[in-house]
């Protein structure tokens, strides 16, 4: 009986770290690291230890014979990212067998704690990013760590981005949470740079400063309408059913049959998902209050997700995808209003290819009659895909009544012809990524949306250094944070050695006594 890794996989590698066979793939020193969907277990190398599973901070690893037939086809997944890559399905394991992982020629080159003083480190941000920081200085130094964040509970995207029906995903947090009390540890939840306190002020008390503020803002789509009452950012969604305190309770009303979310990745494919679930099913999750009753309320019977471009460059990830088609009482239909989307997922399913598009195979597609009410048989709910399709005009009398869509013609209609199509919704989402935004005190790319850095290295501010999504754009899952932490870990700690980092003039009673005041 060998393991596989499902849906929840966050690529933290914490599971590479203990298989004791090194067949589990991409490596944090493999080229595909960090963009593959989910790390993936070589079934003919697999010797069912059971170590991934015990290490997997999201539960993300079972064995294959304990799969439910909703997780079956993760079976498949895995040992197809072994076909057709260049690597045999057993190759991972056979040249080293029970030998553990092969060595290295050794190297003397990495920075030691004996090689500079205990540095006192402020790391601005308690999400995945800022906690893998905090976590490479506290196991590997004796800095002290000072976590500062904005908002009155720790966490980060952990705690106000991900789905309340994602609890094992949400269940990393306990494995950074483990930081959040260490003796080098101080908190201070509630106190914003910028607001509270001046970059200035942060750095003059400390040897560095790690800002892993994320991405705060959402992208517009830039058309007529979109600040439109009824027409909201999936962001402001998401931390809605996750009880954010700058969100309010009524931010979000479900009062409209028919909502349009503008995207299909997985932030849309996760409001989609809560937006039809049965609210029975997340009543004993990490769901706000508020947002339960007003899913109990809600009179949405159908939510229509819409991408730009084909089946075939769907932005969501095929895992969330397969979950999707398994959601109790929901329909998913395919809009084939446009000839090619039919083309890419026939070629998709006959070529056999572990492609999103062949996913679809299985879907049926029918040309949605968008002036008819919602289709609501049995009680039933539904979810559409329309791809080769973007938002032109959102309009409505004083609120959002419809979108007005562009529409590539079918087979009735003659290929490749375009057209504009109106999808009467009185709600509509856009989900089509988050941005980064200005810092108080530093510098800022307005077209990349993060802060400029050289290996995290903040330009022009000595001493201060960025993590995550404020450095490298809204890119990757949560164990991509691991990678890019590490780089800015390792760029401090050679700034430390060399004597770059400028000396703090204030200590850390000092800096305590300020933000009890400005807070």
């Amino acid at each position: 009986m060998t393991f596989a890794i499902t849906q929840n996989c966050c690529t933290d590698a914490a599971c590479v770290a203990v298989c004791p066979v090194n067949c589990i793939h991409p490596t944090p020193g493999e080229r595909d690291f960090g963009t593959t969907e989910t790390l993936y277990i070589d079934p003919g190398a697999c010797i069912d230890c059971g170590a991934c599973a015990d290490a997997c901070p999201v539960d993300a690893v079972h064995p294959v014979a304990e799969l439910t037939p909703a997780q079956q086809p993760y079976a498949g997944i895995n040992a197809a990212y072994f076909e057709g890559t260049g690597q045999p399905a057993s190759e991972a394991g056979a040249d080293h067998g029970p030998n553990f992982h092969a060595w290295g020629a050794p190297s003397f080159d990495r920075v030691l704690p004996a090689d500079f003083a205990p540095l006192r480190v402020a790391i601005v941000g308690t999400g995945p990013a800022g906690m893998y920081a905090a976590e490479d200085l506290l196991l590997h130094t004796r800095s002290e760590v000072t976590l500062v964040d904005r908002l009155p509970a720790p966490g980060g995207l952990i705690r106000y981005g991900v789905a309340p029906d994602h609890p094992a995903t949400k269940r990393i947090g306990e494995t950074f949470a483990r930081f959040h009390t260490h003796p080098r540890v101080r908190l201070h939840l509630g106190l914003d740079v910028g607001t509270h306190i001046t970059a200035d002020e942060l750095a003059a008390h400390h040897d560095a400063v790690i800002y892993a503020v994320g991405a705060a803002s959402d992208r517009r789509l830039g058309i007529p309408g979109e600040d439109l009452p009824g027409s909201i950012a999936a962001t402001t969604f998401v931390a809605w059913y996750n009880a954010h305190p700058e969100v309010a309770p009524d931010a979000v009303d479900l009062s409209s049959d028919r909502v349009v979310v503008v995207g299909n990745g997985n932030v849309a494919l996760d409001v989609a998902r809560i937006l039809v679930s049965d609210p029975d099913s997340l009543a004993g999750t990490a769901i706000a209050g508020h947002a339960l009753e007003e899913l109990r309320r809600s009179k949405v019977r159908e939510v229509v997700l819409l991408g730009r471009r084909g089946p075939e460059h769907a932005a969501c990830t095929g895992t969330e995808l397969l979950a999707l088609k398994n959601l109790p009482g929901v329909d998913l239909v395919v809009d084939d209003h446009d000839a090619r989307i039919g083309t890419a997922i026939d070629a998709a399913g006959a070529a056999g290819a572990a492609h999103k598009a062949g996913l679809f195979q299985d879907v049926p597609r029918e040309a949605v009659d968008w002036s008819a009410p919602p289709r609501a048989a049995g009680g039933r709910r539904r979810i559409v895909f329309r791809f080769h399709s973007e938002p032109l005009t959102l309009h409505g009398d004083g609120h959002l009544r419809a979108v007005r869509v562009t529409s590539g013609a079918g087979d009735a209609r003659g290929a490749g012809e375009a057209g504009e199509q109106e999808i009467p919704a009185g709600l509509a989402l856009r989900a089509i990524g988050y941005r980064g935004v200005p810092q108080a005190g530093l510098p800022f790319d307005e077209e990349s949306g993060t802060v400029p850095h050289e290996g995290g290295r903040v330009t022009g501010r000595p001493g201060t250094y960025v993590v995550g999504w404020i450095k490298r754009g809204p890119s990757g899952g949560i164990g991509t944070n691991r990678r890019c932490a590490a780089e800015t870990v390792g760029t401090l700690l050679a700034d430390a050695v060399a004597g770059r980092l400028p000396a703090p003039t204030g200590g850390a009673r000092a800096f305590r006594r300020l933000a009890r005041r400005r807070r």
